[in-house]
């Protein structure tokens, strides 16, 4: 049966749009950071780079290589994790070119760190691309953290992080890092931007 992460990972990645407590497993990602504007070319480089590597686990079978554990799978919605730079943080002001991110997919547990490295050298071959060289994969944990469901314009993401920000002071949670993790449910090039869909999460403790 082909796992469906929007069926099978809720809980994961189809939040309500009001905030709520999860705690996130160690998983593995294609990971490539960056810096600069999101709507530049470099930021779609980056994107597509990735994507590269995910279609070219997911049709490893085609080309008659069968990894071991290999299941059929919907690939995993492009995330962030976003920050900025230090010079915007000394001077408490920024704008997009000061933005530092760090773009992933999310890879199913059957992919080795061999296996991944011996896709990248694949795509290498078939796509090269200079930031092939600057892909990394790794594990991350979110761990315990309040997230939610932002309907509309990113632009507008303060008003969420706003009610997430209510809902630690109601439940004693501190959030732990200035960063937060963005999940894209919708593709921003096809949809309007009243109609995107963008988890929210940021990692907290308990008081």
């Amino acid at each position: 049966m082909k796992h469906e992460w929007r069926k099978q990972e809720k809980s994961i990645y189809l939040p309500k749009a009001k905030p709520e407590l999860i705690a996130v497993p160690s998983l593995n990602f294609f990971v490539l950071d960056g810096a600069g504007n999101p709507n530049d070319d470099n930021f779609a480089e980056a994107i597509g780079v990735l994507y590269s590597l995910a279609y070219g686990i997911k049709m490893l079978p085609k080309k008659g290589i069968n990894p071991e554990g290999y299941f059929d799978y919907s690939i995993y919605p492009l995330e962030g994790i976003w920050d900025i730079s230090d010079e915007a943080k000394a001077k408490n002001s920024f704008d997009k070119n000061d933005f530092v991110y760090r773009i992933m997919i999310r890879q199913p547990d059957f992919v080795t760190k061999a296996l991944a490295a011996e896709v990248v050298d694949l795509v290498k071959k078939k796509k090269p691309h200079p930031l092939l060289e600057k892909v990394r994969f790794e594990a991350i944990a979110d761990g315990l953290s309040v997230q939610m469901l932002h309907l509309g314009s990113y632009d507008d993401e303060p008003e969420s992080f706003s009610k997430m920000d209510e809902y630690c002071q109601e439940h004693g949670l501190i959030r732990t890092q200035l960063t937060h993790r963005e999940i894209y449910l919708t593709d921003a090039r096809k949809t309007a931007a009243d109609k995107l869909k963008t988890v929210l999460r940021y990692a907290v403790e308990k008081k």
